[in-house]
């Protein structure tokens, strides 16, 4: 297109008449000559710049960012940018694509971007608010710990959308738990008895109700302890906004900006509700767990085994191993009941449930508390095992359970034993010249036949002399050079022949790390052993039996 039309002087506000398709142009069109003269303009560049038509330069009747792209181009100087030039015009953002003529005029064609602009910043700022959310999650979700994610989110939240942030968690009793952050500062947290009601909209935030605008709060109404100490001026903008969670609130949050800062948009708000919809959904998840693993810690407290050391001047010692090394609990199980005193005798019961992991261990100890509440009949070991195959044949389990029982008596400085075996491996004792013996007791399962036989027999451990309940988990252990073979009983009597005269602690640890290291890290079964010894004189499990009646030691 030749942009000159005659002289390259200004024209007139009569010479500006344009054709048809001139005048009906869909952008803005300016013809400047090369020295700056306005040569020609179209009925859409009049509207957008009345002041244009008046003959003057364009460098005084339109914007100083085109007229600065002009002078560029009758010099021949490189665009400031690779792409044409934008500015303002009123409240519009334009680009000037010129278009060189024959006779060095320049046709401007203004096309508006201001839709374009408002597009590409709107998409920037959704994808850098949805990488902070994202950053927000994977940094909440990797700690299941309730005052890690309390300290990430008010951390996260003060980093990226306030000054400050303030974290108020679910009340406990009269308390609220409260964590504190300013940008580029220190986090604290704290439990206070706070008054939550004279804050704008907190109470209705804690109770998971949608948050009020932040235009509608009024700055000066917020107390003294929801400010950090380290906030930097007066507030000069809030929001405080719900942390949803599964089913309850997770607590609230605040954001704080000073009076120096811009004060919340709607979408500042819009987007501090989806940060705290996650920042909500990760404390109510850390609050599950924790709560979930406090009860799983106090019910398993019932299913360990207990620890165990002397009763009545006899010493106890117990080692357990469950089948996966991750877990702590599983199919077998050890207990020692101590006599009412150093003149009755004290029950010790060891057995193995069928299968392993969590259901076998749940039997464990509904088996445990049954042969508890059978500790007066402990004297009649073949009753008190009649009555407990009652039992698990009436129950919905379809396990059964062997199990040993060892009633313990210390007399005259020998340890008296009447030992039954219900489907188990029979006990073994060490004698003090290193000799292994099998005590001859045997019987049925328990839980698997209407009735139980089982025959009981007597033993005495003389001073050194250890006796070993155990579990299959040790002689069926497989392992060795090729990784496939049993530990097996003999090797079982080879290392307890070693064990001549060694206290029952030591007993049981080298059968475990004997065990473990035939293993390697191969799988086994459940493992368990206790070592029933009689001291030798002035050990002290002997002396504290004179000393204070044989009550030493702890028990479940």
């Amino acid at each position: 297109m030749s942009a000159s039309q005659g002289s390259s002087a200004a024209p007139s506000g009569a010479d500006l008449t344009v054709g048809t398709a001139w005048a009906e142009a869909p952008c803005p069109v300016l013809v400047v000559d090369r020295h700056g003269g306005l040569v020609r303009i179209n009925e859409a560049a009049r509207l957008l710049l009345p002041g244009a038509i008046g003959g003057d330069g364009p460098a005084g009747r339109v914007p100083h960012w085109l007229a600065d792209a002009q002078r560029r181009i009758g010099a021949g100087l490189p665009g400031a940018d690779p792409g044409p030039p934008t500015g303002i015009i009123g409240d519009r953002l334009f680009a000037a694509h010129p278009t060189p003529g024959a006779d060095g005029d320049v046709v401007w064609w203004l096309v508006d971007e201001t839709g374009r602009h408002h597009a590409e910043n709107a998409l920037s700022d959704a994808l850098s608010r949805a990488e902070i959310l994202a950053d927000v999650s994977s940094a909440l979700l990797s700690s299941l710990n309730v005052p890690r994610c309390m300290e990430v989110a008010a951390t996260m939240a003060a980093e990226h959308i306030a000054e400050a942030a303030v974290l108020v968690g679910p009340p406990q009793g009269r308390r609220h738990p409260l964590t504190y952050a300013c940008r580029g500062g220190p986090v604290t947290q704290a439990t206070r008895r706070v008054d939550v009601s004279i804050v704008p909209g907190l109470p209705e935030a804690l109770q998971g109700f949608p948050p009020v605008p932040a235009r509608w709060i009024n700055p000066a109404e917020i107390p003294d302890w929801v400010i950090p100490d380290d906030f930097a001026g007066p507030v000069g903008s809030v929001i405080v906004t719900p942390l949803p969670g599964h089913g309850l609130p997770a607590g609230a949050l605040i954001l704080l900006r000073s009076s120096t800062e811009q004060a919340f948009t709607e979408n500042e708000e819009l987007f501090a509700r989806l940060f705290a919809a996650r920042a909500g959904a990760a404390l109510s998840a850390a609050g599950l767990y924790s709560e979930q693993a406090a009860i799983t810690a106090t019910l398993m407290q019932d299913l360990l085994p207990p620890l165990l050391s002397g009763v009545h001047g006899v010493e106890y010692a117990g080692g357990y191993r469950a089948s996966r090394d991750q877990e702590r609990i599983g199919g077998d199980f050890y207990d020692v009941h101590p006599g009412a005193d150093a003149s009755r005798s004290t029950l010790v019961t060891l057995g193995d449930v069928a299968g392993k992991g969590l259901e076998a261990a749940v039997l464990t100890g509904k088996i445990r508390n049954t042969l508890h509440a059978l500790l007066p009949l402990a004297d009649d070991h073949l009753q008190v095992l009649s009555l407990l195959n009652g039992a698990l044949l009436t129950s919905h389990h379809t396990r059964f359970v062997t199990l040993v029982l060892a009633s313990v008596r210390r007399h005259r400085g020998q340890v008296e034993l009447r030992l039954t075996s219900a489907g188990h491996p029979p006990p073994l004792i060490v004698r003090n010249d290193g000799t292994v013996e099998e005590v001859p007791t045997r019987g049925t399962l328990v839980g698997a036949l209407p009735t139980v036989t089982a025959r009981t027999v007597e033993a005495v451990l003389a001073p050194g002399e250890t006796c070993l309940l155990y579990t299959d988990g040790i002689t069926e252990a497989r392992g060795g050079p090729l990784g496939d073979d049993l530990f097996g009983e003999h090797r079982l009597r080879r290392a307890l022949a070693d064990c001549a005269g060694m206290p029952a602690e030591a007993v049981v640890e080298r059968v475990r790390m004997l065990t473990a290291q035939w293993l390697g890290t191969g799988g086994h079964d459940d493992i368990a052993a206790v070592a029933i010894s009689a001291p030798k004189p002035g050990s002290l499990a002997a002396v504290d039996e004179h000393a204070d009646g044989g009550k030493t030691g702890r028990h479940r």
